[in-house]
């Protein structure tokens, strides 16, 4: 006979009544002695690979995806951003272009990939959003909070990009486009015509990424931002009308999107998350077409292996390997927390992180053509017109559609491509927030609609600062501090508290549970060891290599530091302080209020028996 022998946090369960509701179990029988040629026998009923976790009720409810692909476009839509057209490609190419992929490559496999298959098992057993989901150890919940308050803060500035892109998708549907030449009420007297400018114009030194004085920099700084009637971050002045009404439209739509949970976003993700490869490979094919095209694209893939020697180079590609998955906002285990018990989410990592990053790489190849095309057209370097960020997607790039045939329609389109990277990502950040608080209070669950109102109409009336005249610096205060170092952090204390307090012996057997196997070495070797050293090098290199804020040539003062680093400090601070909360919270003795806090919900039963799994050496040292 074939005798399990179940793993002490596993309890058994009994079966319900109702036989339409019933799991597949199997019985176990153990012979347990034989007395006067009568055999005695226990059994017990052993929950199936496909049971739901411990505590958990076949008749619980939640809501799941409608079909399979909804959540894998959701996961890609969510991680395949803006930074993925406008930071990646120029990583790449400042760091040693194909050389810079091998520590890209290596950190995709040693951290990005186990941290995206952690956050996908973690929500889709426990089935709950980023706070709940610490049941498993509830002295950790303070990092849910921390990483959904995280995901609130970023709407309050993403959501402006995107309504940039909006305004400039309204701008374009002309004949002419507004950026393409200087007579135009926003320009500079000093406006000058991108026909006279060339190498020998600049000078030497000037690149003209940074030439603030071209039509599509005016455009950008001085039509949309209204920078030039804002002395600095202490000279906001009010929201321009014009981009709060697209952040608006913005707002609502994300509303709309999420309103009906998984069900409605699920759906939308059908456009937001394919349009983008859609209109990648159009403009792709028309880059390549342009003078100058292949230029760029040698440079963009030009090999430079003295670049390695550098840290610099390994702390961008940590940086951006971590940056451009998602993880730790709270997001990939929300949507997780809505697949059907049984979903194989170690395929789902494998496939979802690799598209990432792939179009990271691809989308290069549509910068750069465009680029070289640039670099051509002036006469000057492709270094001198290699740029990232906003000054790329909003500048240089727009300045190059304009002077294509049929300039309009690249301009819709290109813009579209903008708009659908930012919605889907806007979107699971928003969702983390939703999902996060709604299985942790009740009441916002039951309200859900009007739940999902409140926090896209709250992060509208915070994002106005950031369509101000000076709204430019508060971005760039919140882009900088408001996910920086303490979403690094956030993420270090999750696989702490996943890998080592709750165990990864113990993980491991909840994957097994849900998909029938169990995670190989490899991945256990990352979560418990390769993962936090390189969550903890990151955290230490982006607070070593902290500058003071800074936009192009303005510096910011040093109050507004303080007010950032207040702003990321209000999120981890409730790492600490939920811990001293739930210390204090429970009964018992200094041990067992240890013992309470560091223990699965569902096992507080073995600590009132003295039973704690944590306060054996086993625990520490299993794998």
């Amino acid at each position: 006979m074939n005798i399990q022998v179940l793993p002490e946090h596993k309890l058994s369960s009994v079966a319900p009544l109702n036989p339409s509701n019933v799991e597949k179990r199997e019985v176990e029988l153990i012979l347990v002695k034989d007395q006067n040629g009568v055999q005695y026998t226990s059994s017990s009923i052993i929950p199936s690979p496909h049971a739901g976790p411990p505590g958990s009720s076949s008749l619980d409810e939640r809501e799941t995806w409608g079909k399979k692909i909804d959540f894998l476009l959701s996961v890609i839509g969510f991680a395949v951003d803006l930074a993925n057209v406008w930071r990646f490609p120029y990583l790449c190419y400042k760091n040693g272009g194909g050389a810079f992929l091998i520590p890209y490559i290596l950190f995709l496999v040693i951290a990005g990939m186990p941290l995206f298959y952690m956050e996908l098992a973690l929500g889709q057993y426990n089935r709950q959003g980023a706070a709940t989901v610490w049941k498993i150890c509830p002295i950790f919940k303070g990092v849910g909070y921390t990483v959904i308050v995280i995901a609130l803060y970023v709407g309050f500035y993403y959501n402006v990009i995107i309504a940039w892109s909006l305004y400039y998708l309204f701008s374009s549907m002309t004949s002419e486009l507004p950026w393409l030449n200087c007579n135009n009420p926003w320009n500079s007297e000093n406006c000058t015509d991108p026909k006279f400018i060339n190498g020998s114009f600049l000078g030497n030194g000037t690149s003209y990424a940074k030439y603030k004085i071209s039509p599509a920099a005016e455009y950008y700084e001085r039509g949309v931002l209204h920078l030039h009637q804002s002395k600095g971050i202490q000279d906001l002045g009010t929201p321009r009308w014009e981009l709060s009404l697209c952040l608006l439209v913005v707002v609502f739509i994300l509303y709309f999107s999420l309103w009906k949970g998984v069900k409605s976003s699920g759906k939308v993700v059908y456009i937001t998350a394919t349009m983008p490869y859609v209109v990648l490979f159009v403009l792709l094919i028309r880059g390549i077409t342009l003078p100058g095209a292949m230029d760029g694209i040698r440079a963009y893939l030009h090999i430079d292996f003295k670049q390695l020697n550098n840290p610099k180079v390994w702390i961008d590609a940590a940086t951006q390997i971590f940056y451009s998955l998602g993880a730790g906002f709270g997001v990939l285990i929300a949507f997780a927390s809505y697949n059907k018990f049984d979903n194989n989410c170690y395929r789902d990592a494998l496939l979802t992180s690799t598209v990432n990053c792939v179009t990271s790489f691809f989308s290069g190849f549509a910068i750069f053509s465009v680029l070289g095309y640039m670099a051509y057209k002036h006469g000057v370097k492709i270094e001198d017109v290699a740029t990232e960020g906003a000054g790329l997607v909003f500048i240089i790039y727009p300045e190059a559609i304009a002077t294509l045939p049929g300039s309009t329609f690249w301009a819709i389109v290109f813009f579209i491509m903008l708009l659908t990277l930012g919605i889907d990502s806007s979107m699971g950040g928003m969702e983390a927030v939703i999902t996060g608080l709604t299985d942790d209070f009740k009441i916002l669950k039951r309200n859900r609609k009007l739940f999902t109102f409140a926090t896209a109409f709250g992060t509208f009336l915070v994002a106005l600062c950031c369509i101000t005249n000076g709204g430019i610096y508060v971005l760039t205060l919140l882009d900088n501090y408001a996910a920086g170092t303490s979403i690094l952090f956030g993420v270090l204390i999750e696989c702490i508290g996943v890998s080592w307090f709750y165990g990864v012996d113990r993980f491991s057997e909840d994957i097994e549970r849900m998909m029938g196997f169990k995670p190989g070495l490899y991945w256990r070797l990352c979560w418990k060891f390769v993962t936090p050293a390189f969550l903890l090098f990151v955290v230490i290199a982006s607070i070593v290599t902290s500058t003071g804020l800074r936009y192009d040539e303005y510096i910011f003062p040093s109050w507004s530091n303080v007010v950032g680093w207040t702003v990321a400090m209000s999120s981890m601070i409730f790492v600490p302080i939920y811990a001293i909360y739930k210390f204090c919270s429970v009964s018992g003795t200094f041990k067992q209020r240890i013992a309470y806090c560091i223990t699965p919900e569902h096992e507080h039963h073995l600590v009132a028996e003295g039973n704690i799994r944590q306060f054996t050496l086993k625990h520490w040292l299993a794998i």
